[in-house]
């Protein structure tokens, strides 16, 4: 079936289709939801190595003399303290301490910036930065770069090696959440040690019209390692054992970084930020709520959006659950009370009406092993 015209397209979106690949409207983008399965997908993910086209997450560049300073303000990390080539998470908060988005902070130099955000929310995004950078003084110029940029990410334990046979850049020697500007199969690429799996991997920038070229090279490359082109199924069940938030269900606008147990993203000691006033306020009143992990006892998933009890009464919701292929469990994320938000509390998720047993446990559900990847 063709794409509604009113979806917007990656630049692989004709290759997605050609493989046969099962498309879905994602936040108003047509988008690859699997290819061979979501569970082959995470497998390969897990074990190997697997390919994603992620073109459709948006750029942001902040160029000028005053670029460190206003990325510092409309954003929560501390972006001052990032060296050349390396980048880290943050956020992008209203004034009321809720979330615009969850971004990915590179600095190319004192005064460049390169900002990775998502695909539903970039244009909110650039406007927003835009217009906090109005409030401010500082000589610095914001660009909406989304068209300029496609986006492949490689993941899994046999990344290093399959996009190794593909450039001249030592690979080895970009640590985790670090970045370099080199070439990928002949054309000038950005490598950056990042991902959104809980894999050791690479997310390379690229010019879109070299997006279809590249993915073949990649999937040539990694064949021996058995490597699989992914969907945003199996990158959505790998986020979820990797505890990684996404934007809609973890956090949203009325949902601050101090209760979605992101409170390393907030450095306070930097100085005024967008959002500051609000989580000081909520940091002296003390937090009322918090995001908790949880697995299913009882049988049932614990679906997006269901209602948690406690000790029979609705306490909170689900904000992400689903099967943990690599743990071979039933898993989720939650919002509870934060006298309960702890690992070992009983709790139960509605499911049609019946509520089935469930229990708050650590996360990240899963790590991955010590010697595969190196870390910041």
């Amino acid at each position: 079936m063709a794409a509604s015209p009113d979806l917007q397209k990656t630049p692989l979106n004709d290759v997605h289709r050609a493989c046969g690949a099962k498309m879905v409207d994602f936040g108003g983008w047509d988008m690859p939801v699997q290819y061979s399965g979501i569970l082959d997908e995470h497998h390969a993910v897990r074990t190997a190595v697997g390919l994603f086209d992620v073109s459709h997450m948006g750029e942001i560049e902040v160029r000028g003399p005053q670029a460190t300073e206003l990325v510092d303000y409309v954003t929560t990390n501390h972006a001052a303290k990032l060296k050349p080539g390396q980048a880290h998470y943050s956020g992008l908060l209203y004034e009321t301490g809720g979330f615009v988005d969850d971004i990915l902070v590179h600095k190319i130099d004192d005064t460049h910036f390169f900002l990775c955000v998502n695909a539903s929310n970039q244009e909110k995004d650039y406007r927003h930065i835009v217009a906090r950078h109005g409030e401010t003084a500082f000589e610095a110029e914001v660009e909406f770069a989304s068209p300029r940029y496609a986006q492949l990410a490689i993941q899994g334990p046999l990344a290093n090696e399959t996009l190794q046979k593909l450039t001249g850049t030592d690979l080895s020697a970009i640590r985790y959440y670090w970045f370099t500007d080199g070439e990928v199969a002949g054309t000038p690429a950005r490598i950056a040690h990042t991902g959104y799996t809980g894999e050791d991997g690479f997310e390379i920038y690229i010019a879109p019209e070299e997006a279809p070229r590249l993915w073949q090279e990649i999937l040539n490359a990694g064949r021996e390692a058995g490597i699989r082109p992914c969907g945003l199924g199996a990158r959505n069940t790998l986020r979820l054992e990797a505890k990684m938030a996404l934007y809609g269900h973890e956090i949203d606008a009325s949902i601050n970084p101090l209760e979605a147990d992101l409170a390393w993203i907030v450095k306070f000691d930097k100085g005024d930020f967008v959002g500051r006033a609000a989580l000081e306020k909520t940091r002296a009143e003390g937090l009322k709520r918090k995001l908790a992990g949880f697995e299913m006892k009882g049988r049932g998933i614990g679906r997006d959006g269901y209602e948690v009890a406690l000790n029979g009464s609705v306490a909170g919701w689900v904000t992400s659950g689903g099967p943990a292929p690599t743990l071979g469990k039933n898993i989720g994320l939650c919002y509870l009370p934060i006298s309960s938000a702890r690992p070992g509390q009983a709790i139960s998720i509605m499911i049609r009406d019946a509520a089935v047993e469930a229990v708050t446990v650590e996360t990240p559900f899963y790590k991955r092993p010590k010697s595969a990847g190196k870390s910041a």
